[in-house]
C-alpha cells in the first residue's frame, strides 16, 4: 500500500466556520477531499454523543445497498446498522445546520449547485465492515459530495475500523483515516472508492451526502 505524501489537515476553531469552510473549499479545488480534524465544534460533538447514548438498537436498521427499487440487504458488502437524521432532536437540528451552512458556503466558492442534504447515524459493532464502494448510484449523478462525521472519543489505531479511501484509478494510492471524535472528511462521490476497514470495538459516525437536483418529467430527485 502506498501512502500519499503527507497533506495539511483541515481543522478551525469551532467559532471559526469560515476559515474551516473556506480550507475544505480549497482541499476540495485542489485534490477533491478534505480530511478535517476537530472540525466539528465540541458542544455539537456533545450533543450528538448525548443523542447516540440514549438510543438503543431498536432505533437502528440494518443498512442495505443501492436506491429504491435496487435496495437490498447485503451481508457480504457491508454489515452496519444506520439510523436517518431527521432533525427532530435538538442534536440532529444543530449537525443539520452545520451541513447547511457548509454546503451554503461551498455553493459560493465552488458553484456545485449543491441542493439538498441526507444523512444518518452509523453503529458498526466489532468486527462489522462496508466493503470498498463508490457513494454515487449508478445512473444517477445526484449525490455529489460526500461527508462523514466521527463520533468516537479516545479511538487508537488498535481499534481498527479506519475509513480507507482509495485516490487513484489502480488502487496503489490510498490514505487511512482514524474515526476519531470531532474528525470531518469530506470528498466528490463520484471520484473515490472508500471502505470502512473491520471495528474491534463499537463505533460511530454520520454519514451524509450533498445532492443536485435532477428532477425531470414527472420524475422529482431528490424525493420531496
Amino acid at each position: 500500500m502506498q501512502t500519499p505524501a503527507p497533506q495539511s489537515p483541515v481543522s478551525a476553531t469551532p467559532q471559526d466556520d469560515g476559515a474551516l469552510f473556506d480550507r475544505i473549499a480549497d482541499a476540495l479545488r485542489e485534490r477533491g477531499y478534505a480530511v478535517c480534524p476537530n472540525a466539528l465544534p465540541p458542544a455539537l460533538c456533545a450533543a450528538l454523543l448525548a443523542q447516540l447514548q440514549a438510543m438503543n438498537s431498536a432505533d437502528f436498521s440494518r443498512a442495505g445497498v443501492g436506491r429504491e427499487e435496487d435496495w437490498t440487504l447485503n451481508n457480504f458488502v457491508r454489515s452496519d446498522a444506520i439510523c436517518w437524521i431527521t432533525g427532530a432532536s435538538p442534536a440532529g437540528g444543530d449537525w443539520l445546520d452545520w451541513a447547511s451552512r457548509l454546503r451554503q458556503h461551498l455553493n459560493r466558492q465552488l458553484l456545485l449547485g449543491l441542493f439538498s442534504f441526507e444523512s444518518h447515524f452509523a453503529h458498526y459493532r466489532p468486527g462489522d465492515f462496508y466493503r470498498k464502494h463508490l457513494d454515487a448510484f449508478r445512473g444517477d449523478t445526484n449525490r455529489v459530495l460526500s461527508v462523514v462525521a466521527y463520533l468516537n472519543p479516545d479511538w487508537q489505531a488498535p481499534d481498527g475500523g479506519e475509513l480507507l479511501m482509495y485516490l487513484d484509478a489502480e488502487g496503489g494510492n490510498t490514505l487511512k483515516v482514524l474515526p476519531g471524535l470531532g474528525t470531518v472528511v469530506v470528498f466528490l462521490s463520484e471520484e473515490f472508492p472508500h471502505e470502512v476497514l473491520p471495528a474491534r470495538r463499537d463505533r460511530y459516525s454520520i454519514a451524509g451526502w450533498y445532492r443536485v437536483n435532477t428532477s425531470r418529467g414527472d420524475r422529482i430527485d431528490p424525493p420531496q
